[in-house]
């Protein structure tokens, strides 16, 4: 009976080890195998330490890969505190150095912490500097890559890009809105070291960074330079309070030039106001649009059918009754009997207030939101502002009569010119955009709304508006050989209470081009300009000819014959085409050149070439050398 207790004991103390002996394999192997990892990590953790490499952040580039903003690589300046043996003395000289002073370089040299980050003396060195420090060659002292933003540009779409701060993190702008994508991931130097921080001789691990995805913009950078410069040039001119110039593509949505005055520089934000750097002027401004809207009660009412441009007419006596109050034209004395062709050309606002009540409030206030007035258009940047529009409730006769040339509402330059790119595409309106692509991912343009009026109604509002140019008060932005249209806006500025300021206008001019195939739309604006005429004709309608005619260099649009002709008075410079004279006489030539000074080279009879050649437009009174045989 014993010897089968005794016998007993043994295999259950048997068993126990075994199991016990099981348990402890199976630790040994879930910590070697299903921990080890976890562990390695937490061990590596007490003894390593990182010094951190910066990615770079993405570049910003144009539509054709031209760099707008880049990256400078720069240094910083990183301490091990445990590693410096003499910190007065390594004080003392990185003070001088970075000329700082000596108390708070010693704080960084002896504050009780793994790795100090020296901020923001030792941050974005230039080589000279760094070069100084590498040649002291102390322990604990470490160099490392750092990047800093380069806008190439200076205050080039200041507005749009934004700017970033000390970290590098994006703080506006595109920088702001796309600061994730932006941003790639730093990388880093890890070493060994003991308990005391002392560096161990043991192999660095080398993390390479990875720099943030490219932005590619809708932006033309030679379209956006020169957009900037005719700005600048007129807002200092002028003495102008703000500028504001649009650059798109009607059958897209694309940007090609953006620009907000006054504007600032990003790599120095620090130096300007709040105010300036924080209103992109463009999507945020809200004013009255004065006679640029009357483009969207003119398309109204065409495509209501509820006027006939060509044999409809009005007869304008200067001013006209609306429930008491007399609106007045801007020709106190009136233009009398007119086509609405020629009250479109005009800019007769008594003929505008006449087709506005024709339609009444339900249909004009449709096609004024169906363009989208009243919401933000959606364009893919921060603090778009939605203006302001009448509600439905209050348009009396009165108000319906100042929407229909756009006073007493609010509106902004974007929706201007997203509202007028879908009356000249034949009623299709797209979504504006700037960044076209994200690294490799590609945007495509957006369709919100299609059929707001028809192909021939927007046919007409084509014609109409290239015949404010050619004869009307846009004549400014004609361009010879070109088939231009456009509507000029001069618009009272509307005062803290409510009242109209005496004398304080925003002078624009909306064009497209070209009228036939309109692809491009520029909207220009200047806030309250000195020293000029207070008519958008006079003071915004030449500088989006400039640029107008750079866009017909850059893409080459070739010269029409198709258009409507100008008609000429005494001040305009006259351009004649140089007609075919191969082949003929001296005097058939000479006769063809009429208004052309002409000078023949040879003693022939026939003409064998010409310079200018065929179809080139020069001035009256050129000079034009004929070639005889």
């Amino acid at each position: 009976m014993f010897q089968t207790k005794q016998n007993n004991r043994i295999k259950y103390s048997f068993i126990i080890c075994i199991l016990i002996f099981i348990l402890i394999i199976f630790k040994i192997l879930y910590i070697q195998v299903i921990e080890y990892d976890k562990l390695s990590t937490l061990a590596d953790e007490l003894w390593s330490r990182n010094l951190t490499i910066q990615a770079d952040r993405g570049r910003i580039l144009d539509r054709n890969g031209k760099v707008i903003v880049d990256n400078i690589t720069t240094v910083g300046l990183y301490l091990v505190p445990n590693q410096i043996l003499n910190k007065e003395e390594v004080a003392k000289n990185l003070s001088k150095i970075l000329n700082v002073s000596y108390d708070e370089m010693y704080k960084h040299v002896s504050k009780r912490t793994s790795i100090e980050r020296v901020h923001p003396e030792g941050r974005n060195l230039d080589i000279d500097v760094a070069n100084k420090i590498k040649e002291l060659n102390y322990d604990g002292v470490y160099l490392l890559k750092e990047s800093k933003r380069d806008y190439k540009y200076n205050d080039l779409l200041s507005h749009v890009i934004g700017y970033t701060g000390i970290d590098n993190q994006g703080l506006s702008g595109l920088e702001y809105k796309y600061d994730k994508e932006l941003t790639g991931t730093n990388g880093s130097i890890k070493y060994y070291s003991d308990g005391r921080g002392k560096r161990l001789e043991l192999s660095e691990k080398y993390d390479e960074p990875v720099n943030g995805k490219d932005i590619y913009l809708t932006i033309d950078l030679d379209i956006q330079l020169a957009l900037e410069s005719e700005l600048k040039n007129a807002y200092k001119k002028y003495n102008a309070e703000g500028a504001i110039g649009i650059v798109m593509k009607a059958t897209t949505g694309e940007i090609m030039a953006i620009s907000s005055l006054p504007s600032f520089e990003p790599s120095n934000y620090k130096a300007y106001s709040e105010e300036v750097i924080n209103r992109n002027l463009a999507i945020w401004q809200n004013f009255e649009p004065g006679s640029t809207f009357k483009i969207v009660t003119l398309a109204s009412a065409i495509n209501e059918g509820m006027v006939n441009i060509f044999e409809d007419t009005f007869y304008d006596t200067g001013g006209i009754k609306v429930d008491g109050s007399t609106l007045h034209c801007w020709k106190r004395k009136g233009h009398g009997l007119q086509t609405y062709i020629q009250v479109v050309e005009n800019s007769c606002n008594p003929g505008f207030v006449k087709l506005g009540l024709k339609l009444g409030k339900e249909k004009l206030f449709k096609y004024i939101t169906d363009l989208g007035f009243g919401s933000k258009t959606g364009i893919d940047l921060n603090g778009e502002a939605t203006g302001i529009l009448f509600k439905m409730d209050k348009v009396k006769n009165l108000e319906l009569a100042t929407t229909a040339f756009g006073q007493g509402i609010s509106v902004t330059a974007i929706q201007q010119v997203s509202a007028v790119s879908a009356i000249i595409n034949n009623g299709n309106m797209y979504t504006p955009y700037i960044v076209s692509s994200i690294g490799n991912e590609n945007k495509i343009p957006i369709l919100k709304k299609s059929n707001i009026i028809t192909e021939e109604s927007s046919s007409l509002v084509r014609y109409a508006l290239e015949s404010v140019v050619a004869n009307g008060s846009g004549r400014n932005a004609y361009i010879e050989g070109h088939r231009v249209g456009g509507k000029t806006g001069t618009a009272q500025k509307v005062g803290a209470g409510g009242q109209y300021m005496d004398g304080n206008y925003i002078l624009s001019f909306i064009g497209f081009l070209s009228s036939d195939n309109p692809e491009y739309v520029v909207y220009i604006a200047l806030d309250h300009p000195q020293g000029v005429t207070q008519y958008g004709g006079v003071a915004s309608a030449p500088i989006a000819k400039s640029v107008m005619e750079n866009i017909i260099s850059l893409y080459d649009i070739k010269p029409s014959n198709d258009g409507i002709p100008k008609l000429y008075k005494w001040d305009d410079t006259i351009y004649i085409t140089i007609p075919s004279l191969i082949g003929q006489t001296k005097k058939e030539a000479k006769k063809l050149l009429n208004g052309l000074n002409v000078e023949f080279v040879g003693n022939g009879e026939r003409v064998i070439s010409t310079t200018p050649e065929e179809g080139s437009r020069v001035k009256q009174g050129s000079t034009i050398k004929i070639l005889l045989n």
